[in-house]
């Protein structure tokens, strides 16, 4: 049976096959642990973890030294979000207030949840029509034990990205720790860790053609109030922050995947804008049932996110058959309600069910996106 056109590009990305071709002798010859410091296997690892980190790093303009493995992102976020909290309240002795978007990953919502237990005092900020988190918001619900924030780079169901410049600014002017996920927005918009401020990062191989298992957490170790508590212990790894034997594989291949994004950061993102704009003039103009969810302009090159009118999501499956598409995020799509970002948007429940996410990604071709586009407007004839 032939496979569907792969348009979920927001849910997992396709293994480059440049990366796996770099991945490949760390399966077979070079298997070596890294920590393994009394022969040349050892070494070998060592090194290609090693060249790696580098990778990653020019990707975010951070040092090399920042830049600590995970086996990705919801790992990251949990690092960042337990470690930082953990060590403010049973090392500092502090209840700190910490905030965080209505429109987050569950990794983050249900870490900033979890906090709650330690005695954290939690804010939830609401967000403008479009997803974003507004300065004014963050500054309404700042208080003077308010530590630490988690906002967004990008969202993964409507792909409005945040202002990140402006809210690392603000949070540099109050001195509050400021943590990103920006698992949706490597490679698709420029990151810099440095002039946006941002003191934790976290990030997943397998949304920048990268394997799964494998993501990275940056952590501003220049600013002495980013100290983060092991989750973990035994082996000392990764400074003892992330203990257990390196995926050597995995770390490669996202090492080249975020070389391969540097190197074609302005091409692929030129073509994935002007599939992106194609599809939603033509879905707009044609189908007056149509709305597009998310920020027009300030969102990811290549997420595109509807809701229809009068449409029942039911008819997703005939009538966009030979797609694969989503009618909401891959993470809670084994849930029967209504996706809760595009509640957090204003959109009503019954509309919020007949939304479809279509992401394009690096092998998406014109044609693909005119067969997707023909079949959107075969649901209304």
């Amino acid at each position: 049976m032939e496979k569907p056109i792969y348009l979920d590009n927001n849910a997992t990305t396709k293994l480059d096959p440049r990366v796996f071709e770099k991945m490949k002798p760390y399966f077979e010859e070079e298997f070596g642990n890294p920590a393994s410091q009394s022969h040349c296997y050892g070494w070998e690892a060592e090194l290609a973890v090693k060249n790696a980190r580098v990778e990653v790093a020019k990707l975010l303009n951070a040092s090399p030294k920042h830049i600590f493995w995970t086996s990705g992102a919801t790992e990251s976020n949990n690092i960042a979000i337990l470690g930082l909290i953990k060590h403010l309240i049973y090392s500092q002795k502090v209840k700190p207030h910490i905030i965080t978007s209505s429109v987050e990953h569950k990794a983050v919502l249900d870490v900033f949840k979890h906090c709650e237990n330690f005695g954290a005092e939690v804010s939830i900020a609401p967000v403008n029509e479009f997803g974003q988190v507004e300065l004014s918001t963050l500054e309404d619900l700042r208080k003077e034990n308010t530590a630490f924030i988690s906002v967004m780079a990008a969202n993964n169901e409507i792909g409005t990205c945040n202002k990140l410049e402006a809210i690392g600014a603000w949070c540099k002017k109050h001195d509050i720790v400021f943590h990103t996920d920006a698992a949706q927005a490597m490679g698709k918009i420029p990151i810099n860790v440095e002039t946006m401020n941002i003191d934790l990062l976290s990030l997943s191989g397998h949304k920048m053609y990268g394997p799964k298992g494998v993501g990275a957490l940056y952590v501003n170790l220049d600013n002495p109030k980013v100290k983060l508590s092991p989750l973990m212990f035994g082996g000392g790894q990764e400074g003892g922050l992330r203990p257990g034997t390196l995926n050597v594989p995995g770390i490669v291949g996202l090492g080249e995947a975020s070389k391969i994004a540097l190197l074609q950061f302005d091409e692929e993102n030129k073509k994935n804008c002007s599939l992106r704009d194609h599809l939603i003039n033509e879905v707009l103009s044609n189908i007056p049932q149509a709305k597009l969810n998310g920020h027009p302009t300030e969102r990811l090159s290549n997420n595109i996110n509807f809701s229809f009118k009068d449409l029942s999501a039911d008819l997703f499956a005939l009538g966009l058959s030979g797609l694969a598409v989503s009618s909401g995020s891959a993470c809670s799509s084994k849930s029967s309600s209504s996706s809760y970002v595009l509640r957090a948007i204003g959109v009503e429940d019954k509309l919020a069910k007949a939304s479809l996410r279509i992401g394009l990604g690096r092998f998406t071709k014109k044609e693909d996106i005119d067969l997707c586009c023909s079949k959107i407007k075969g649901l209304f004839k």
